[in-house]
């Protein structure tokens, strides 16, 4: 495994994206764990994408037109659902005094972030495109080698998404009591989900 994998790595998670909206969002409305849970969610919704890659459906992704266009505006669509949620409903966003959340609670941040993750076309095209750069032509093992990349890269993903969780969880007593700054708090989570989703409906393969 070389540095410029690990930093690349580093760079695309710790650049802020849905996941880590998505994460601090879940960080401020329940705390540490909710958060966490939601990095778990996301980490989980990178599978499918690296098994695409590894598997060779990538290679379908990429060159159908239409195939990327169909899951790009389902991510997109999933996208602002999420924001009309976030708005909506009330409890998408409320800061409780304690940490500890439903099991079915927990399955629905999972899912949640799951889901965000999957509808994300730009993580399989990104795969497609990453990981080959790492294995040497005609390597025998080249399967397993881009597993475990993609495996560096969930772990990756995870750390640093339950890091921004946990940084925002420290501040949430800062704004229990404070319906008015929930309340902005809750606009400015839809719109960040609104310009994401603007942002994967204007991209291009």
């Amino acid at each position: 495994m070389s540095i410029a994998f690990l930093l690349t790595t580093l760079v695309v998670v710790a650049t802020p994206g849905t996941g880590v909206v998505y994460t601090l969002a879940a960080a401020l409305s329940r705390g540490r764990r909710a958060s966490v849970v939601a990095a778990v969610g996301c980490t989980l919704g990178i599978v499918p994408h690296l098994l695409a890659t590894v598997t060779g459906v990538a290679a379908l992704l990429h060159a159908s037109a239409t195939a990327f266009q169909v899951l790009k505006y389902a991510g997109v669509a999933y996208l602002l659902y999420m924001a009309w949620a976030t708005v909506r409903d009330k409890e998408a966003l409320v800061v409780e005094e304690r940490e500890a959340a439903p099991e079915v609670s927990a399955r629905r941040v999972i899912v949640r972030g799951v889901l965000i993750n999957i509808l994300n076309p730009k993580l399989t095209i990104f795969f497609f495109a990453f990981l080959p750069q790492f294995v040497s032509p005609g390597e025998p093992r080249a399967v397993p080698r881009m597993a475990g990349l993609g495996g560096v890269f969930m772990l990756a993903t995870f750390v640093v998404f339950a890091a921004y969780g946990v940084l925002a969880a420290s501040v949430r007593r800062h704004v229990v009591g404070r319906p008015r700054v929930m309340a902005w708090l809750r606009r400015g989570f839809a719109g960040s989900f609104v310009a994401l989703g603007a942002k994967l409906a204007l991209t291009a393969r």
